[in-house]
């Protein structure tokens, strides 16, 4: 599957290893009150131990982008617009649970994960182990991890009970601990806004992808140094990387030039 917009390029593939695509995406425009437009990404991942992965994943991207579009058109800040929009696609994943289901099966499951960029600042939004990646075109510059994983990994190196090289290689690095379904704990929406100093790319992913350029500076490495003036062919080209590199998992990519035409970047 393959979206290109004004301002957002997305790419999903299924991968070598599964026989169907568990993955999802949503991608649109919008324009607040004053004016200002907004291009806006979001990347699902079915929970492959679940029932109806794909399902979930479809439901929850088309909910949370449909909710950021209009939120957003609305008046909402791009933070707000992104808790709630989190907060719906939970809702509508947790609304395809069989009411009379076997109580050994677990209901429909996804991770969650969205950008907006509206003129010159960055939301990210998400609730499990997709990421969002900053990659500046002065590759000089460093590049930045700007989400944190729901996972067991990421909870022991918080904790300061392991280190993050020892911790990411352990068998239950990638066992999730948030994510969208009705068997999930409370939703606790993560937000953040960024102002990047620079031009570059925003680069959202499934764990498809990163599984094979973890680090900020292996993502950079990643990413063709024209991906923000070519930015279809550099999402092709992160996929590619991924099916090259074994292909495991499926895999999505969006990538969002920042800033977008006509727009220039602020300070932080």
């Amino acid at each position: 599957m393959e979206e290109q917009l004004d301002g957002v390029c997305v790419v999903s593939d299924r991968g070598h290893r599964h026989h169907r695509n568990e993955d999802f995406f949503a991608a649109a425009h919008s324009v607040t009150p004053g004016g200002r437009n907004a291009v806006l990404a979001v990347v699902c991942d079915g929970v492959s131990s679940s029932t109806r992965p794909d399902e979930a994943s479809a439901a929850a991207a088309r909910t949370a982008c449909a909710s950021l579009r209009d939120d957003l058109a609305a008046g909402a800040g791009p933070e707000q617009a992104m808790h709630d929009a989190i907060l719906r696609a939970g809702a509508a994943v947790n609304s395809l649970a069989d009411s009379d289901r076997n109580p050994e099966q677990n209901s429909p499951a996804c991770t969650l994960v969205a950008a907006v960029v509206v003129e010159d600042v960055l939301t990210v939004g998400w609730v499990g182990d997709s990421r969002v990646y900053w990659v500046p075109d002065d590759r000089s510059a460093p590049a930045s991890r700007l989400t944190e994983d729901d996972s067991w990994a990421a909870q022991m190196v918080a904790a300061g009970l392991m280190p993050e090289s020892e911790a990411y290689t352990d068998p239950r690095a990638h066992a999730i601990t948030g994510w969208l379904g009705a068997d999930a704990y409370e939703v606790e929406p993560h937000t953040a806004s960024f102002a990047p100093e620079s031009t570059g790319v925003v680069v959202v992913c499934t764990d498809g992808l990163w599984n094979y350029a973890e680090s900020a500076a292996e993502m950079a490495a990643a990413v063709p140094a024209d991906a923000r003036t070519a930015p279809q062919a550099a999402t092709r080209h992160l996929v590619d990387f991924a099916l090259r590199s074994g292909g495991h998992d499926n895999v999505t990519v969006a990538l969002l030039p920042f800033p977008r035409t006509g727009t220039r970047a602020g300070s932080a």
